[in-house]
């Protein structure tokens, strides 16, 4: 039995909706967390975030949208803590994943809870699979042919095809192209008009930007559009792909930024301890997610300014 896909794999709808609503306009696009939520993010969306485990999520963004209660929300995730506050939330009816997962600390107790009770359907891909479909949809092709998951059960039941390669006979896995409503990335530069630079893993930020209908980013720093121009090569992400862009350093608290700070592995295993049950679940989220009203609320919850000066100084300097 072929498996319904969640995200839209229309491209050439897609390509109409950017030629009618994307400008290539030079503004302004700074705004607030709450701003940028209420504005770009709808009810039902297929909303996407790329990388994974506690790696540059944008988590500023996230507690905003849980905190407005965005409802029946579809996502693509390879990510953690990003979708897990989102199932968590009850926000979500279907995920694409990858690997919901702490690393040493073990897998999504959230994630396991959620699917044993059936409130989402999920579908399951591999890493390359998930990334592969963004980069089809950002081509503006239907599908991408790979070798990715041949001979996984996942063929059962995840909406791909496999078919006969018509030059030389061999199997291939027919992925298809993934739309999103709404691409959440966190960056480390970006200029007010949303020329945005990654330093270190880039994940897969460049197809995700291109396979959004509309791109929330945000930045630890917000730079001179000069600074910007200096390193132009350094820009995976354009203006004109932005539809907001949103100032918060240590935005991605508690994961890490490469270069900037370390993870914060004390708040982390408080976070996996309350995370055993339901109850814990509820009680960090009413603590640190519904508490503080912004992202600046947030940081002085979880220790303000000094214990941020800590985490900078054990991340990896360059």
């Amino acid at each position: 039995m072929q498996h319904e896909l969640f995200g839209s794999p229309d491209v050439e709808a897609f390509r109409q909706w950017l030629r009618e609503n994307k400008s290539f306009e030079l503004k302004e696009k700074l705004m607030s967390e709450q701003e940028a939520i209420s504005r770009f993010v709808h009810d039902g969306d297929y909303i996407g975030f790329e990388l994974y485990a506690t790696v540059r999520c944008p988590m500023s963004l996230v507690r905003e949208l849980v905190r407005q209660g965005k409802r029946n929300l579809g996502v693509l995730g390879q990510g953690l803590q990003e979708v897990d506050f989102l199932l968590a939330a009850g926000l979500v009816n279907r995920m694409d994943l990858t690997y919901v997962g702490y690393e040493v600390y073990g897998l999504s107790p959230i994630l396991r809870r959620v699917v044993e009770q059936g409130r989402v359907k999920t579908a399951e891909w591999s890493n390359g699979a998930i990334a592969w479909r963004l980069k089809a949809a950002a081509m503006g092709v239907p599908f991408i042919p790979v070798r990715s998951m041949l001979g996984s059960d996942m063929l059962k039941t995840n909406g791909a095809h496999v078919m006969k390669d018509p030059y030389t006979g061999t199997q291939v896995v027919l992925l298809p192209a993934i739309v999103l409503d709404v691409g959440f990335i966190h960056v480390h530069r970006a200029d007010p008009y949303g020329n945005a630079q990654i330093d270190g893993i880039s994940g897969f930020a460049v197809e995700l930007a291109r396979a959004s209908k509309r791109l929330i980013i945000s930045a630890e720093e917000i730079v001179d559009p000069e600074e910007i121009r200096r390193y132009p090569e350094r820009t995976v992400i354009p203006y004109f792909l932005v539809d907001a862009v949103v100032h918060a350093p240590f935005g991605s608290h508690p994961g890490e930024m490469a270069y900037l700070y370390d993870r914060d592995e004390p708040h982390l295993r408080m976070y996996m301890e309350m995370i055993r049950t339901e109850e814990g679940t509820q009680q960090y989220l009413e603590e640190y997610v519904y508490g503080p009203k912004t992202h600046e609320e947030y940081i002085e919850k979880v220790g303000g300014w000094g214990r941020m000066k800590v985490l900078s100084k054990l991340g990896v300097k360059r």
